[in-house]
C-alpha cells in the first residue's frame, strides 16, 4: 500500500470505527509544519457540538502498516487516540484568536538561523548560539599554565590537613583531598585553546572559579572575585602555616594571596582576558553558580577569621553578633557569640554553611547583583549554571520566586545569557520560560544511556547485567522523562556522560563495583571497553540536547566516582584515536541541522539494539548502535523519517572493536527499508543522500 492511499483509506473509513454521533462529522487531513520543518498529516473530525478537534497525526501509523499490522486494527487505534482527546463541547477561544488579548503573551524562540534565513531577511533578529557542543573543566585539574600562582604545601589548614601542592601530574587524588591542588589555572585553559578550538568546542562550563579553600570550589569564600590560585597573584607576602599549627589567622601568606586587593582584581582582569580571547574564537563561557550554600571561609561568615584585621571588610556573622551579615544566616543560639557555631550547613555541613535568603533582603539582593555582574561588562560570561539549584531556601515557592527574579536579573544585563540549572526529578515546574532555560540531563539521558549500553549506576555503585541492552526500558525512559521538556528546553539540556559528580563513563564499561579506595585507583582502568565509550558518545552528538564532553573523557581519562573522576587531564598520555574520534564526529554534529535541532524518532529497537532517526525538512539521518556480543543484522524500516521508498544512505561515521571510519560506505533503501550488518558493539551514522549530490 503506498502512503497516499493509506491516507484516503484512512479519510474514508475512520467514521466506521467512531460511535454514531461521529457519522456526520467533517474529516480532513491537513499537512502540518512542526519544529524544525517537519511537515506531518494531521487527521482532524469536526462535530457540530464542539468547535475544535484534536489532531491526530498519521504518519507514525503507515509505520505499522509496513510492518504488517491489519488495516482495521491501525483504524482502531487511530479512533481511540481521537476519542481519548476529544472535548464534546464548544470552548472559548476568543483568548488566543484576538490579538490583543495575547499580544503581550507572544514570545519568538528561534532554534537555527541558518534554517531560518530567508524568514530572517526583512525581520530584526539577535542571533543565539544554541545547542552548542561544551566541555566541562575542573580548573585545577586541567592543565598548569602559571606556576607562579599554585597553592602551597601548608599554606592553610582546611577540614582534616593543611593544603598540599601535588608535584606529580600523573597521581591520581587522595580520598578526601578537598585541600590538595595540581595547579591547574586560567592560564592553562588559554595556553590550551587552540586544542579545544581544533575539538570543536563552542562553550567551556567551568566548576566555579571564585574563591575557595577547596580544589572543587563548591564552598564559595568570595562571591565577588575570581580565585588568584586561579589568576594572578600579584603581591606574595606572608608566612606559611608551621606544622601542627591549624590556626588559619596565622596563615598569612594565604590571607595575602586571597584578601589582597591587587591579586583580586588582577584575577578578574584575567578572566575577563580570557572570555575576549574564547569570544573572538566563537566560544562561550558559562560559569557554575553555588547559591544555595557558601563556604565557612567565606568573608560574610569567617569563621576562621581571615578577614577580621584585613582592611575593607566588614565583621563577620562568626565573629560578631553586630556583623552586617548575620541575617545572611540562620542562627539557632543568640547567645553564643563571639564564635557562633550555631548556623545552618547544607546537608548538615558545618563547612558549607546555608544562606538565609527569606530572612535577609541584603543577600537576595547581593546574590542577584552577584548574577548580573559577571555576565556584564567587562567579564561577559554567557550564563549559568546553576548548582543543585532547588534546594535554595526553606520552600518550594520562595525557590521559585528567587529563580524568576534571578532569571530577570541574568536577562537584563545579558538577553543572551543562558540559565542552566543542576535538578533531580521533574523540571517542568522549572521550565515555564520564567526561570530556568533548561538542565543537566540527568534523566532523559545520561542515566538511559548508561543503564543501557553498561548496566552501571552513574556512580558505579551498583551493576544490574540484566538491565544492559533493554530497549524498552530506554524507549519507556527516554519518552517519560523527555515529556518534561519543551522543544527549546529539551534541545540545549545539557548531555552529559560524565561529570564531576560521577564516575568516568568508560570507567562503566569494566562493570566493576565499587570506589577508589576500596578497589584502587588502577582498578577503574582494567578492562573498560573503548568501543562503548565510542558507542556513547555516538548517541551523544546525534541525540537532542547540548552534547558535554568533561575533560578527558574524549582522551580516554577513567576513574571512579569522587574524587577519582576528578584525575588531571592526561596531556602526553592521550589516546589519540579516541581524541580524532571526538573531533570528527562533533564536526559530523556541528555540520549537520537535523543532528542539531531536528526531529527525533524511534525507528526500531530490540534487546542491545538502538534505532532512530534524527531528520528536518532538507536532512535525514539514521543512527544504529549494536551494543550485542554478537553480530546483528538488521532489516529497518526507514521510510518515517522523510526518506524515500527508493534511495540511497550513506555512511559518514562507523565505530565497531576494531576501531572507527568516516569513510563513505553506501546502503540502497528498498521499498523504505534499510537492510545492514553490524559486528558487536558497533554503531554507525547514516545520511540519506541527496539525488543530485
Amino acid at each position: 500500500m503506498e502512503y497516499k492511499d493509506f491516507v484516503e483509506q484512512v479519510k474514508a473509513q475512520i467514521q466506521d470505527f467512531l460511535p454514531e454521533k461521529f457519522a456526520d462529522a467533517e474529516v480532513a487531513v491537513h499537512q502540518v509544519v512542526k519544529n524544525n520543518d517537519c511537515v506531518l498529516d494531521g487527521l482532524t473530525i469536526r462535530t457540530e457540538e464542539s468547535n475544535i478537534s484534536p489532531t491526530v497525526y498519521l504518519n507514525p501509523y503507515f509505520e505499522q502498516i509496513q510492518d504488517g499490522t491489519e488495516m482495521d486494527d491501525v483504524l482502531g487505534q487511530i479512533a481511540a487516540t481521537y476519542q481519548a482527546h476529544y472535548i464534546d463541547h464548544d470552548m472559548d477561544v476568543s483568548a488566543v484568536t484576538d490579538f490583543d488579548n495575547v499580544k503581550d503573551k507572544i514570545v519568538c524562540k528561534l532554534i537555527n538561523e541558518e534554517s531560518n534565513r530567508q524568514f530572517l531577511e526583512d525581520k530584526p533578529y539577535t542571533k543565539v548560539e544554541d545547542l552548542a557542543v561544551m566541555y566541562q573543566i575542573l580548573t585545577d585539574r586541567f592543565y598548569n599554565g602559571d606556576t607562579s600562582n599554585d597553592p602551597l604545601t601548608d599554606e592553610y589548614f582546611y577540614i582534616r590537613a593543611t593544603s598540599q601542592k601535588v608535584d606529580n601530574w600523573e597521581k591520581c587524588p587522595e580520598n578526601f583531598s578537598v585541600a590538595e591542588f595540581y595547579g591547574g589555572d586560567l592560564e592553562g585553559v588559554r595556553k590550551k585553546m587552540d586544542y579545544l578550538t581544533e575539538l570543536g568546542i563552542e562553550v567551556i562550563y567551568f566548576n566555579p572559579l571564585f574563591v575557595s579553600p577547596s580544589n572543587h570550589k563548591y564552598d564559595i569564600q568570595d562571591y565577588d572575585y575570581i580565585d588568584p590560585h586561579y589568576g594572578k597573584i600579584v603581591v606574595d607576602e606572608g608566612e606559611l602555616l608551621q606544622p601542627g599549627d591549624r590556626n588559619n589567622q596565622h596563615a598569612s601568606r594565604y590571607i595575602t594571596r586571597v584578601t589582597d586587593k591587587r591579586n583580586l582584581e588582577a584575577s578578574n582582569e584575567l578572566f575577563a582576558t580570557l572570555v575576549k580571547e574564547a569570544h573572538q574564537r566563537g566560544i562561550r563561557v558559562i560559569l557554575d553558580g553555588v547559591f544555595n550554600h557558601c563556604g565557612s571561609f567565606n568573608k560574610w561568615l569567617d569563621r576562621e577569621k581571615i578577614y577580621r584585621s584585613e582592611a575593607g571588610y566588614e565583621p563577620g556573622a562568626y565573629i560578631s553578633k553586630d556583623s552586617p551579615y548575620n541575617d545572611f544566616f540562620q542562627f539557632h543560639d543568640q547567645n553564643a557569640w563571639p564564635d557562633n557555631g550555631s548556623y545552618d550547613g547544607w546537608w548538615g555541613h558545618d563547612t558549607l554553611p546555608k544562606l538565609n535568603y527569606e530572612d535577609s533582603d541584603t543577600l537576595h539582593d547581593y546574590i542577584l547583583h552577584v548574577a548580573a555582574k559577571w555576565v556584564s561588562p567587562p567579564y561577559n560570561a554567557d550564563g549559568w549554571r546553576l548548582d543543585v539549584a532547588a534546594d535554595l531556601g526553606h520552600s518550594p515557592e520562595y525557590n521559585h520566586q528567587f529563580w524568576k527574579e534571578f532569571r530577570d536579573a541574568v536577562k537584563k544585563a545579558n538577553p543572551q545569557a543562558v540559565i542552566l540549572a543542576e535538578h533531580y526529578g521533574d523540571p517542568r515546574d522549572w521550565l515555564g520560560g520564567d526561570q530556568w532555560d533548561t538542565v543537566m540531563n540527568y534523566d532523559a539521558f545520561m542515566e538511559p544511556v548508561t543503564w543501557f549500553l553498561t548496566g552501571m549506576e552513574k556512580h558505579s555503585d551498583d551493576f544490574k547485567p540484566e538491565n544492559i541492552g533493554k530497549f524498552e526500558n530506554f524507549k519507556g525512559a527516554m519518552k517519560h522523562y523527555m515529556a518534561s521538556f519543551l522543544t527549546p528546553s529539551l534541545q540545549c539540556s545539557m548531555n552529559e556522560l560524565s561529570n564531576h559528580d560521577h564516575s568516568r563513563f568508560l570507567t562503566r564499561t569494566n562493570h566493576k563495583v565499587g570506589r577508589a579506595e576500596h578497589l584502587g585507583t588502577k582498578a577503574a582502568e582494567e578492562g573498560v571497553n573503548t568501543a562503548v565509550l565510542r558507542e556513547a558518545v555516538v548517541i551523544q552528538m546525534t541525540w537532542p540536547g547540548a552534547p558535554t564532553v568533561y575533560y578527558g573523557d574524549e582522551a580516554g581519562l577513567c576513574g571512579f566516582t569522587d574524587p577519582d573522576n576528578r584525575r588531571t587531564y592526561p596531556w602526553g598520555r592521550e589516546d589519540k584515536e579516541l581524541i580524532r574520534f571526538h573531533r570528527d564526529i562533533i564536526r559530523i554534529h556541528k555540520e549537520n541541522p537535523a543532528l542539531r535541532t531536528g526531529s527525533v524518532k524511534f525507528l526500531n529497537g530490540e534487546d542491545n539494539l538502538l534505532c532512530y532517526g534524527r531528520f528536518n525538512r532538507e536532512q535525514q539521518f539514521v543512527i544504529i548502535v549494536n551494543n550485542d556480543e554478537n553480530i546483528r543484522h538488521i532489516d529497518l524500516s526507514v521510510w518515517a523519517v522523510g526518506l524515500p521508498k527508493y534511495g540511497t544512505l550513506e555512511q559518514i561515521l562507523f565505530t565497531s572493536e576494531n576501531g572507527y571510519s568516516i569513510s563513505s560506505v553506501s546502503y540502497d533503501i528498498v521499498n523504505g527499508r534499510l537492510d545492514i550488518t553490524l559486528p558487536k558493539h558497533a554503531a554507525v551514522i547514516l545520511k540519506g543522500k541527496n539525488p543530485e549530490e
